[in-house]
């Protein structure tokens, strides 16, 4: 009933999550975040740490996300899409493909390559795929990393399990918060108890071991496995299973916490994408030289896809002395120094740098 639903969303949350870093947007990966360089490339993008405007907005914008979510859904993103769940459904099913052999041992051995493909994609979200498997065991920071996230994920999955979903992770505690009667939960039908066969083939399905029967538990993560397992007995007597998805999910609540998701979101993607290409800053050095000399430090950042190059320059009453052909590759920055000498006593200087079609002025102080 729900379970095949429940697979096919699972595999395609796998396909999409391990995909997401071979896609190519711009030459860059469409999502990764650079931690050598402190940027996030985002979808043909790029967002530099010291725009905190930014980062702030998305965290915004996520928790805004989460909140919809889980106040119109509950948790099925635990049931359905968590990567604990798809990862443990996934090998739970391949084990008992193997008749004969004890599950929980297959499982475990299952579980040695899914652990290590993950500690992979982890990687891929921070070094570019292809150069994270011509370093894999020739970088011993990429080799290190590798390692340690297999064995953590893997002891995670073997020793935890589900019982990491009802007793250490944050998402669950914040989710029963955020429940309301109107939220979409799983549950039993009590007005047909007494037609209730009481095989207890719904306990024994549910993965984090609770009886629905007993009414709604806040362990429960809504993956519909009682549901099914009810269904496989009540359908041979023309019944409806007792357990079922229960809420409201039109309802006013879920309407201005969408649009208030959809606003955030749309806004976030106008502050990213209508940033100029191209950002110029300059400051004074605060170290003493020589009367009527300053030095001044700049940094050019460049948001988008190609390479740019621009002549730097400044007004008449100052000479420059060092780098004026500036040259600063796709979705990088670039950092310099000049020494400015003053020949008509202004206090304040005026840097340019000029391109082909851009043109970037910026005033800092002269002493």
């Amino acid at each position: 009933m729900w379970r095949k639903y429940r697979q096919a969303v699972e595999i395609l949350q796998a396909i999409f999550v391990t995909g997401l870093p071979f896609l190519v947007i711009n030459g860059q990966s469409a999502l990764r975040f650079d931690i050598a360089e402190l940027k996030l490339y985002f979808f043909g993008s790029v967002i530099w740490v010291n725009e905190l405007y930014l980062v702030l907005f998305a965290i915004l914008f996520f928790l805004l996300f989460i909140t919809s979510v889980t106040a119109v859904f509950g948790r099925v993103w635990c049931g359905w899409l968590c990567p604990q769940t798809v990862l443990l459904d996934l090998s739970i099913r391949i084990a008992r493909i193997f008749s004969g052999l004890p599950v929980k041992t297959v499982q475990r051995i299952v579980l040695l390559p899914f652990s290590a493909m993950v500690s992979l994609t982890v990687l891929w979200y921070f070094v570019p795929p292809l150069k994270t498997m011509q370093s894999l065991f020739s970088d011993a920071v990429i080799t290190g990393f590798f390692l340690v996230q297999w064995g953590v994920i893997y002891a995670e999955l073997v020793f935890m399990g589900r019982r990491f979903c009802t007793t250490i992770c944050p998402y669950a505690m914040m989710q029963n918060a955020l429940f309301d009667k109107n939220t979409l939960v799983i549950e039993y039908d009590r007005a047909r108890e007494s037609e209730c066969m009481k095989c207890d083939d719904c306990v024994k399905a549910c993965p984090v071991d609770i009886d629905i029967k007993e009414g709604l538990k806040t362990d429960c993560i809504a993956c519909a496995e009682c549901i099914d397992a009810c269904a496989a007995v009540t359908e041979k007597r023309n019944m409806k299973p007792f357990p079922g998805y229960s809420g409201n999910i039109l309802r006013p609540k879920s309407y201005w916490l969408g649009a208030a998701t959809f606003l955030s979101g749309w806004i976030l993607a106008i502050m990213v994408y209508a940033r100029p290409e191209v950002s110029f800053l300059v400051s004074r050095d605060p170290e003493r030289l020589p009367q009527g000399i300053n030095r001044y430090s700049w940094t050019l950042y460049n948001n988008s896809g190609s390479s740019k190059q621009f002549d730097l320059s400044v007004q008449s009453g100052f000479l420059i002395i060092g780098e004026t052909r500036l040259l600063v590759e796709p979705f990088s920055f670039k950092k310099g120094k000049v020494l400015i000498r003053s020949e008509g006593g202004k206090n304040e200087v005026l840097f340019k740098i000029k391109d082909d079609g851009l043109t970037i002025e910026q005033k800092a102080g002269f002493l």
